[in-house]
Order: structure tokens, then sequence, then C-alpha cells
């Protein structure tokens, strides 16, 4: 600024944040609008949940990615997370069912952030009643941490039917190391044809011969988790199996390090993992 320049009186400042704000109202009401002839068109709520999870992974990247200026990336997220989760709820009314088992407070924190406050949220000690739930209302949505919580056991279980329910994301869509809502949870539902993702397949694995080796064997696959199953040597796995990667060459590796296959399910997908590095840019994160 030179001599001459003057700053801009407070009251056109002031008055220019007013139009800014005004028209931000008008584009939600205008978004309101195509959103009820979006309805119409469906003429009745579909079946299944109506998260689609594929298309706001995609949104939730791009918003990163022209991200910029003062404004916290994180208050910018969770705008845009409610807005969407709002007008979804508009759509097609659903509930989502949380595990608190991990911690009341961090699951009410992701869910708050994802969802808002518009959509209802109903609370579960473990995992069985939020699968439960989502077995006997189709269009509600659950949350189960990521992490095994103890007397979880083989919570995925009821998702190996053909029908039943199936991990359809993994929240956050965009993780960094200061998030206000990181705690890495699953979402599931009866997915829409529109809303599968298959960038990284979930698969319910059943074997014997369980021990150290075979636990080598499964160290590149960072989020597997493994439940010891049965009398003897058994193990129930929840394994994560990125695009680009094998199944049957993972399950070969099993074999080869001791293991006998007993059964295999598909119980969901998810979008690729993305993590915003310290100097801001978005990068697939390696499973």
């Amino acid at each position: 600024m030179t001599r001459t320049d003057t700053p801009p009186p407070l009251a056109e400042l002031r008055r220019e944040i007013d139009r800014i704000d005004e028209a931000m109202h008008r584009l939600l009401m205008e978004r309101g609008e195509i959103i009820g002839r979006l309805i119409k068109a469906k003429r009745t709520a579909e079946s299944g949940s109506a998260f689609r999870p594929a298309r706001e992974a995609d949104m939730m990247r791009r918003l990163v990615e022209r991200h910029s200026g003062i404004l916290p990336l994180d208050t910018a997220e969770s705008i845009w997370r409610v807005i969407i989760a709002t007008f979804t709820f508009v759509q097609a009314p659903f509930r989502v069912h949380a595990d608190f088992s991990a911690g009341e407070s961090a699951m009410r924190d992701c869910e708050r952030f994802h969802f808002g406050f518009t959509v209802p949220l109903v609370g579960h000690m473990g995992p069985k009643g939020v699968l439960a739930s989502i077995a006997a209302a189709p269009g509600d949505l659950g949350l189960v941490p990521v992490l095994p919580t103890i007397g979880g056991g083989v919570w995925w279980a009821p998702l190996e039917a053909q029908s039943a329910p199936k991990i359809i994301a993994r929240l956050p869509f965009v993780e960094r190391a200061d998030h206000p809502a990181g705690l890495p949870v699953f979402a599931i539902a009866r997915p829409h044809p529109d809303a599968i993702v298959s960038d990284v397949e979930m698969w319910s694995i059943r074997v014997a011969g369980w021990g150290r080796r075979p636990a080598q064997a499964l160290a590149s696959l960072t989020e597997a988790i493994v439940v010891p199953e049965g009398e003897f040597d058994g193990a129930a796995l929840l394994l994560p199996v990125p695009e680009g990667r094998s199944l049957d060459g993972i399950l070969s590796a099993l074999v080869n390090a001791g293991v006998s296959l007993r059964s295999r399910a598909l119980v969901g997908s998810h979008a690729r993992r993305y993590m915003v590095s310290a100097d801001g840019r978005l990068t697939p994160v390696g499973q």
C-alpha cells in the first residue's frame, strides 16, 4: 500500500460481506429447488441408503485441491459436509447409527462433522446394535470404528450374506494429521448401485492354521483386522484389497505361510484414501 492508498471504510467492507452472505444463502435455496426437482424426477424414495460415497469422496477431494486463503480447511470441509448431508436427508430421511464403544465423544465428533445436526444420531454400545438397526431400516447408515474394539469380535460377519448391508465408505474422505474428526470409521448401509465405489474391496476371510508366519505375510496390509476364532488356531480376517492388488495373490501368500482357507465373502468396498500433506498437497495413502 502506497502513501496515497487508503483502506476501504469499514462500512463498505461490511456491505461486501453482507452481499456475499446473501448470495450464499440464495445459492443454497437454489440448490434446494434443484433437489426438489430431483426428488420429483426420482418419483419415490430409492431402495437402500441415499448416501453416495463415490460422489462425495470426489467432491471432498476437489474441495481440498482448490482450497486456499485464510479460511481453515476444516471449516470449509465441515460446511460442505453439512450441506451435502442435509440435502441428502431432505431427499430421503435417514438416521445414523454409531458405535460408541471406541469413545462416545470421538464418534459424536465424527458423526456431527460428516452429517451435521439435522440427521438424527442413534448411539449403540458395540457394532452388533448398529448392524441390527441397519438391517431393520434399509435407508439408515451405520458407523463402526475401523480399529477393533474390545468385545467387538467378528463384527463384520453379518455383512457376509449377499443381501446384507455392506461397507460403503471409509471416513474421513480426506485425512490429515490434525483433522478435528479424524476417528477412522467404516460407513455401512444397504448400498444403492450408484453408491458403490470399489477402489478398496473389503473381504471377510476365515482360515485355519493361523500363526506368526501368516501374520507376517499380511504385514503390508496395515489395516487388516485379525480376530482369533474357534477352539484351535482359526482366525477371521477383515482384509482391505486395494485396486491393483489381487485377493488371490494375498490368499496364496497366506496358504504358503501355512493356513488353510475356510471361506471368503465380499463385505463391501470404499474409495481410495487420501492424505493432506504438511504443504497442503493431496496424496494417495498406500495400503
